[in-house]
């Protein structure tokens, strides 16, 4: 990392479905046209689709690490993707997107160590906070939910074009009452997040919580082999992935680019789901490449310029398992939404 001298690094965490991938892409639209940006995206998920909705470019580069928490799971795997990252891109800024589920105690640790003294500037940690999600008691329960809100610096309140006026005024008033105040809350505009929030940010001022029991990291050093840019499976074999840690459950598949889907049959099947599923995939469609993403029950569909494989990820909270259909069970439905 010769050459290297305090990189902004900025910490985007949230819970599953609050808009953190959005508000980055908002933010690489408003990139200046001097700067080269490295995004690093961790997935709970074991196949990995954020990657795949980020468009290629020379001035960004992607790292998708899926298949668990930067924390815990994958903390041997981040240090040394984020070395190589730096090492290789030599980028201007950094942008970490932990997963929904990942608690950020571990990463900001992490960031903190020896091994990048001097090389990186942790920057105000934004969490986003979508309003609706305070109505569900499951969620605002979950220990990584409060921490996330807890460690931030800064909070962005997402979705507020989908949320009514009751719940974005509980929100205001949630966020109120953390102690000590926020440097800044930001109710965001369709994703939208103004860049003067990250080239304006100051270090991050919190203090890495504890992390729990559920997040330490793992005694043994994963793997890094196999990847995100695999050879993608024999045409009509979709390859299968499933997890389960933190009270959620994952399935993922992955298609050859050749397999075609009927969008229409997709969508419909996909939306059946129960609707605290979190979906999110990109498919060969016979309209095209399409990005899916659904979150609190909405399905949006989206052009891709993604083109390697067709993939999707499924992550349900333990409480929906006895209505999800096994990885057997969606693999065969879904079949049945290719085109023949």
């Amino acid at each position: 990392m010769s050459g290297l001298a305090n990189v902004p690094v900025h910490i985007i965490t949230g819970f599953l479905g609050s808009g953190k991938t959005t508000l980055i892409h908002s933010l690489i639209e408003q990139k200046p046209v001097d700067e080269k940006w490295a995004i690093l995206v961790n997935e709970f998920g074991q196949i990995g689709i954020d990657q795949a909705m980020f468009e290629t470019r020379d001035d960004v580069v992607v790292k998708g690490l899926p298949g668990g928490c930067l924390c815990c799971q994958l903390a041997f795997v981040m240090q040394a993707a984020l070395v190589n990252l730096l090492a290789r891109s030599q980028p201007d800024r950094v942008i970490i997107e932990p997963s929904g589920l990942g608690h950020p105690a571990g990463l900001v640790d992490l960031l903190r160590s020896e091994a990048f003294q001097g090389v990186v500037d942790v920057r105000d940690i934004v969490t986003t906070l979508d309003p609706r999600r305070l109505d569900e008691p499951r969620v605002v329960a979950h220990e990584t939910f409060r921490d996330q809100l807890e460690i931030a610096d800064a909070i962005a309140l997402t979705m507020c074009d989908q949320s009514t006026a009751e719940q974005l005024s509980a929100a205001r008033a949630f966020v109120a009452d953390r102690w000590p105040p926020r440097k800044w809350v930001h109710e965001v505009d369709h994703g939208r997040l103004p860049l003067a929030r990250l080239l304006e940010s100051g270090s991050a001022q919190r203090d890495a919580l504890e992390t729990p029991a559920a997040h330490q990291p793992l005694s043994a050093t994963p793997s890094l082999e196999g990847g995100f840019f695999d050879f993608p499976p024999a045409p009509g074999t979709p390859q299968c992935e499933t997890g389960a840690s933190l009270g959620y459950t994952s399935i993922g598949l992955r298609w050859h680019p050749s397999d075609c889907f009927d969008l229409d049959r997709l969508a419909a099947y996909l939306s059946e789901l129960s609707r605290d599923v979190r979906i999110k995939g990109v498919f060969h469609t016979q309209d095209g490449w399409r990005q899916l993403n659904r979150a609190d029950g909405t399905l949006s569909v989206t052009p891709s310029t993604w083109r390697q494989d067709s993939r999707l990820e499924i992550i349900a909270p333990e409480s929906s398992s006895p209505h999800m259909p096994s990885a057997e069970a969606l693999k065969a439905a879904l079949a049945d939404t290719l085109k023949s």
